[in-house]
């Protein structure tokens, strides 16, 4: 907390002033989505929230398509953990099974899971470069 010029407590993320832009405000609360559409934006950040399926997903960007014994080994997991992953990620729409023969080879869904997974690196890397400075 800082104090202004009038010794009044300012919260420093807060507003010193109270003035709310009505016409700014309501094209911002038209534009959010609704709460359907944030459950499943939050439920895709929660799936990518653990590391071992955000690592069996860069495994995937990375190589394009492989099994689950492949995919053990390149992450460093047990194969029953790797399956649990990958169901997860199956019913979400991440990635995307193919069968062959007795083998399931996995990759992801779409090219919109690649971009997710990109922009995502990219701004954690970004926001390295901002702290360097």
């Amino acid at each position: 907390m800082k104090r202004d010029s009038s010794s009044e407590v300012v919260p420093l993320d807060g507003c010193a002033v109270r003035v709310v832009d009505a016409e700014r405000v309501a094209a911002a609360r038209e534009r959010l989505p609704g709460d359907s559409e944030l459950e499943g934006l939050t439920g895709l950040f929660r799936l990518l929230g653990d590391a071992t399926r955000a690592r069996l997903l860069y495994a995937l960007l990375e190589a394009g398509e492989l099994c689950v014994c492949d995919l053990a080994a390149s992450i460093d997991a047990t194969e029953t953990t790797v399956s649990q992953a990958l169901r997860l990620l199956r019913t979400a729409g991440a990635v995307r099974a193919r069968r062959s023969g007795r083998m399931m080879f996995y990759r992801l869904d779409d090219a919109h899971v690649r971009m997710l997974l990109d922009v995502s690196r990219e701004h954690l890397r970004h926001g390295g470069e901002e702290k360097e400075r």
